[in-house]
């Protein structure tokens, strides 16, 4: 972590412009614990995923011990339920006898474990982990609780199920890879490393279970995937859009841009609440700057990169906002197939569509759009910096002489960066295709979406950091008559202390991988 005190842990309350944070769940804080009685919320999720340890309180546990007993009571009473008594996918038609509903349970994770490429990370898994027991507890599953036990009892101990990241159009391979776990097969990475489930379960003192009716279906079923993967997103996002702030605030100060276009009188005529709170955060940020005061009426207006700052970054807040409404909307959701509900006298199953996450798919292409617009603004501010046609400093931010190019090929890898994210943005929900037999013949893709996000948004990390470092290296060439913003030097300062001003005396790399952890460590703390 960063030693600094300008810098604070990201923010698990709602965001407010330019205030401190309450509390943190990156490494080096004491983690919380999370009680699930109601739904979880994505500041939960997000908690749980760095750390936190959740608890399921008496009320769920009920939930789920009577979800359970009306699958017992379908399976008694052969009501036909899908998955649980008939196959699954095309074969939804084909009747299981209860006899064979075991091993319909075991060879659904067998068969849906088809995950390829790298493992998420440690986090995402917990995540998603989180996401499916916040979805058990809502007591529509039909579940036991000794397998939702056994999935908290792996966040609790650390050894998390090693869940290949690729291979889904919606949610199946991420759960199943996942539930592996819980009959002994696959394997799971602690701080230790890598070593098998079974060897893992016998470490904690925990026999395989065997899966009973339904139960193989709904722990590779609903939107946990996307949903744990969504909160994390939202999480990074938040942190990343108070860093858009403080750094494009830093860049518009050493280009004397004109302090008319965060006029709150001006920005008012655009209804907006992300515009009006970043226009304020923005005239905080800059609030008694010498730069900004001997600027004043230089020019008639400044560049768009410049001046729609509150537009953008508010368009993209305002995202964030209902990005984070429909997550907290798909957690508050029952999001298996089949569900299981009414009394045990009367139970009922309704085998539809409740699994698939059209609205949460459309979100995370909304949020990934939104931020990769923000980064690519920040790639035209980086321009402007290194520019001297334009920048009024020394070209490429660089050492006189022609000898050293500075910050030059820095401005590539942010323009390389945006277009990756251009590409990235194209929306995973229109991607559609056909699976199963034509029986699944509209996919929504929304755990591919939730993942595209979080690439887009670690690129976003990168570009805003390399900003950073060139607004450091601009107000190292400004004048020294000319003081910058109190809040915007103490940024510089925190920056300083950790990296010097770059003379081409070392690889540059470096520097930007600093100042990625600058921002990915910690939000500004104002």
């Amino acid at each position: 972590m960063l030693a600094s005190s300008f810098l604070q842990a990201p923010s698990i309350e709602p965001m407010v412009i330019g205030a401190g944070s309450s509390e943190g769940f990156d490494h080096g804080y004491a983690p919380a614990v999370v009680n699930l009685d109601a739904p979880l919320g994505w500041r939960d999720i997000a908690r749980i995923a760095h750390g936190a340890k959740l608890v399921l309180s008496p009320e769920a546990r009920a939930r789920i011990d009577h979800a359970r007993a009306l699958v017992e009571q379908i399976v008694e009473r052969r009501i036909r339920a899908y998955g649980v008594n008939t196959g699954v996918g095309a074969l939804c038609d084909v009747v299981v006898s209860p006899s064979e509903q075991r091993t319909l349970s075991r060879n659904i994770l067998m068969s849906h474990a088809v995950g390829v490429g790298e493992p998420l990370r440690r986090e995402e898994t917990r995540a998603i982990i989180a996401a499916a027991v916040n979805n058990f507890a809502h007591g529509r599953s039909g579940v036991r609780l000794e397998l939702v036990d056994l999935l908290v009892t792996l966040l609790d101990s650390g050894a998390i199920p090693e869940v290949p990241a690729f291979g889904s159009v919606g949610y199946l391979s991420h759960m199943a890879h996942i539930a592996l776990v819980l009959i002994g097969e696959g394997f799971v990475r602690d701080d230790t490393g890598r070593t098998s489930a079974a060897r893992a379960l016998q470490q904690l003192e925990r026999e395989p279970l065997v899966l009973e009716a339904k139960e193989g279906l709904s722990v590779v079923n609903g939107t946990p995937c996307v949903t744990g993967l969504a909160s994390l997103a939202l999480a990074r996002t938040e942190r990343l859009l108070q860093w858009a702030d403080t750094i494009s605030a830093m860049t518009f100060e050493n280009l004397r841009g004109q302090a008319a276009a965060f006029d709150a009188d001006s920005l008012a005529l655009r209804i907006s609440p992300g515009l009006a709170a970043v226009g304020a955060h923005l005239r905080e940020l800059l609030a008694d700057s010498g730069i900004i005061a001997a600027s004043f009426g230089r020019i008639t207006q400044d560049p768009l990169s410049l001046r729609t700052i509150p537009h953008v970054h508010g368009a993209a807040r305002d995202v964030f906002a209902t990005t984070a409404e429909v997550v907290n909307r798909e957690l508050a959701s029952v999001t298996d197939n089949p569900v299981v509900t009414g009394t045990l006298a009367a139970p009922r199953v309704f085998s539809q569509a409740h699994a698939v996450g059209a609205s949460i798919g459309l979100a995370m292409d909304s949020l990934s759009t939104a931020v990769a617009e923000v980064a690519a603004m920040a790639e035209r501010r980086i321009d402007r910096l290194v520019n001297p046609l334009v920048s009024g400093l020394p070209a490429f931010l660089a050492d006189s002489g022609g000898t050293c190019s500075g910050f030059m090929i820095a401005q590539y890898t942010a323009a390389s960066l945006v277009a990756h994210n251009r590409r990235l943005a194209m929306p995973a929900s229109l991607d559609g295709g056909i699976t199963s037999g034509l029986q699944e013949d509209h996919l929504c893709h929304a755990t591919p979406a939730a993942l595209k996000a979080l690439e887009i948004i670690a690129n976003a990390e990168r570009i805003f950091a390399i900003e950073l470092l060139a607004a450091a290296q601009a107000y190292d060439l400004q004048p020294a008559e000319l003081t910058r913003a109190p809040k915007t030097d103490a940024v510089y300062r925190s920056v300083r202390a950790a990296i010097s001003p770059y003379r081409d005396d070392r690889p540059l790399a470096g520097d930007i991988a600093a100042a990625v952890a600058f921002v990915c460590e910690a939000a500004p703390a104002f």
